[in-house]
């Protein structure tokens, strides 16, 4: 199968009329390196991550020769849950067992199997369950399989080239990633915040954007809603999504959004434990500590995936969104996504804060790595003023110290503010 990486302004499409061009392309995922490296030491790992970011591709594109069963088919769920011993027997290593929280019951026999003797690489599972999921591998396989987290696809992804890194606003990092990314203008990043980086859009197998986004929610609901959740209104549950994508990049209200669907505030804290369980959503946490005073409490809301974003808040062109009252809010979530996706695409795990105190000063995010604290603004402008590092400088109250810090923002190119703070251009995230 070939591989492309796409580039901006270029079709995703194969424009050859070739057998070998009709075959849709395959978009390389920056976390193979160290599935391989891991699966080599380890008898079991663990991929998990919403539906259709490409888990399952991916395991079966770097080995297609291991077997493959899906828990989806309801004959061999029904066949692991209840004889999880005549199941693995069936499907003896090496094998990938897709959608694996299905069956909670195999942990306990894949735990006998390891401890058997099972050899590395002998047990590749997928689930879209994660926090299900890794308390299952906790409660059964502490210590015995290696965990992996797969979010939508990365900037870097689909326009970049070379070597995925985490991203660090250390200089020569900086020129690293000036080099190895796309550049693109505002509106083509507005373009692939409408898009998304789900692989089937990325890649052109679905040319629909609509069509996919609505397929993808409503299978997400009937299935993974409809599994965790007993009798859910699905109408109502849709509803809840969308109120809580209207809200990306704000300080979390949940009565707020309770009030606008209609149902209680424990009802609306269950469902967002839901979302957050699917890799829906995620949160950037208050950063403080005992020297930090007058610091705020609430958490921020994100979606990992803007495209999702854009559809459920009924935006119908990237043109719209630009100008539209959530432009900054999900360029913040864009660039926040983005920077996480950065160090999960390579295995890699790291602090995310923002900062926010009752004196009004505020710092968008914070990346703890390496014994210090990178502070970061997000800014939808391409000439941000200099005082909008000025407080960052609260950080040095706190125990750990400041490192260099950035301004994210729809500038072309990378320039300083001084020696220790860099407008960096969302493209080269």
């Amino acid at each position: 199968m070939p591989i492309y990486r796409l580039r901006v302004g270029a079709s995703p499409h194969p424009t050859s009329h070739t057998k070998e061009a009709t075959i849709m392309p395959y978009i390389e995922r920056d976390l193979k390196e160290r599935i391989l490296k891991t699966s080599s030491e380890y008898a079991c790992i663990l991929v998990t991550g919403p539906r259709q970011v490409g888990k399952t591709t991916l395991l079966r594109h770097l080995d297609g020769s291991r077997a493959f069963v899906t828990l989806d088919d309801l004959e061999e769920r029904r066949l692991a849950r209840t004889e999880p011993a005549t199941f693995l027997a069936l499907h003896q290593p090496p094998v990938l067992i897709d959608e694996v929280q299905y069956a909670p019951e195999l942990f306990s026999y894949l735990k006998i199997a390891i401890d058997d003797g099972a050899a590395p690489g002998s047990f590749w599972l997928t689930g879209s369950q994660a926090f299900h999921l890794m308390e299952l591998s906790r409660e059964s396989l502490a210590g015995r399989v290696a965990l992996f987290s797969l979010s939508a696809l990365s900037q870097h992804e689909i326009y970049g080239s070379g070597d995925a890194s985490p991203f660090s606003v250390e200089l020569a990092s900086l020129r690293e990633r000036e080099h190895s990314m796309t550049p693109a203008t505002i509106d083509a990043i507005y373009e692939r915040i409408f898009r998304g980086g789900m692989p089937g859009l990325a890649s052109g197998k679905f040319s629909d954007r609509d069509m996919f986004y609505a397929s993808y929610v409503a299978t997400y609901i009937d299935r993974d809603v409809s599994d965790m959740l007993e009798r859910v209104d699905k109408l109502l549950f849709h509803d809840f999504i969308r109120a809580a994508a209207c809200r990306v990049g704000q300080m979390l209200n949940v009565h707020s959004i309770a009030s606008d669907v209609g149902i209680s505030d424990k009802v609306a804290k269950n469902w967002l434990k839901i979302l957050e369980a699917s890799n829906i959503i995620f949160y950037l946490r208050p950063y403080t500590n005992n020297l930090l005073k007058r610091t705020v409490k609430q958490a921020k809301l994100y979606f990992f995936d803007t495209g999702l974003v854009a559809y459920l808040t009924a935006y119908l062109t990237p043109e719209i969104l630009a100008k539209g009252a959530l432009s900054g809010a999900i360029l913040e979530n864009y660039v926040v996504a983005e920077i996480i996706k950065s160090f999960l695409s390579v295995g890699k795990t790291g602090n995310f804060w923002y900062y926010r105190d009752r004196d009004g000063g505020e710092i968008d995010m914070l990346i703890e790595q390496d014994g210090h604290l990178t502070p970061i603004e997000i800014k939808r402008t391409a000439n941000p003023k200099s005082d909008l590092v000025k407080t960052f400088t609260v950080l040095d109250k706190g125990t750990l110290p400041r490192g260099n810090g950035a301004i994210i923002c729809t500038r072309d190119k990378m320039t300083a503010i001084d020696a220790e703070n860099f407008v960096v251009p969302v493209w080269m995230i």
